[in-house]
């Protein structure tokens, strides 16, 4: 079960985090994986695990926020390889503040990696995916998308943005045999957080990653490995009668 044989999928934001463990999941059940990343250097780091694991990966420059560069990434992978049957549009950057503390500069950076991104990755895939008969557009959305959260106001913004989109991908292409859902983490536990934290409350650090973890109901953050097993399944031939629907993955946020 859960094996991608054969399959290529792409991966956006794979150079770390929650992106490189579902890139490194998906090589591990024989996915050909690519990974894409802003940062080279990051998306190659994952892409030596990958191959030294034994997987089939290759990394790619990639500015989701670019309509250049993402119509080159996708044109190179179907020149290698023919096809995409897995695209998932995980590439993203956080915001903290209020609508008072968001200023329009930060409002513009987070629409064009977190929404403008995830349009063009799935404007790219859709039609390479309509010509192969189907495939699977999987995005990462947020439970920000779902609830309100505090401090979150652009962000937010965005993951609702991210929502709505896979749910208008779902509903546009699903006779064509491409689903589309979306996962909506809570807090998970990657290098990213680690840095912020360090970045925004030296000397603080232990009380606000415990603060972090305590948000969720469940006693601590989710790990990016947590997230890419949802992801497998979401994009695995199982899921087959699953399209539109986000899937949140919280540690008890959404009950509590």
């Amino acid at each position: 079960m859960f094996q991608l044989s054969g399959k290529v999928a792409v991966v956006t934001g794979a150079g770390s985090g929650i992106g490189a463990a579902i890139a490194t999941l998906f090589a591990r059940q024989q996915a050909r994986v690519v990974v894409l990343d802003v940062d080279e250097t990051a998306a190659r780091r994952t892409v030596a695990a990958i191959v030294d694991g034994g997987g089939l990966a290759e990394a790619r420059a990639c500015d989701v926020s670019n309509a250049a560069d993402v119509a080159d990434a996708f044109t190179r992978v179907v020149a290698g390889h023919g096809r995409v049957d897995i695209l998932v549009n995980n590439a993203g950057i956080a915001h903290v503040g209020t609508i008072e503390r968001t200023s329009e500069a930060d409002l513009d950076r987070l629409y064009q990696v977190n929404v403008k991104g995830v349009f063009l990755g799935a404007r790219a895939a859709v039609p390479i995916m309509l010509r192969q008969g189907g495939g699977v557009i999987l995005n990462m959305a947020s439970i920000a998308s779902l609830i309100g959260v505090p401090d979150r106001f652009a962000y937010s913004m965005t993951k609702g943005a991210v929502l709505t989109m896979t749910m208008s991908i779902a509903i546009d292409y699903m006779k064509q045999n491409i689903r589309c859902n979306c996962i909506c983490p809570a807090r998970i536990h990657t290098p990213f957080v680690d840095q912020y934290v360090a970045r925004h409350y030296a000397g603080r650090e232990r009380e606000v990653l415990q603060q972090l973890s305590d948000y969720q109901p469940i006693g601590r953050m989710g790990t990016a490995e947590e997230v890419a097993f949802l992801a497998l399944y979401l994009c695995s031939d199982e899921a087959s009668f699953i399209t539109g629907q986000a899937y949140p993955i919280d540690g008890g946020v959404l009950v509590a």
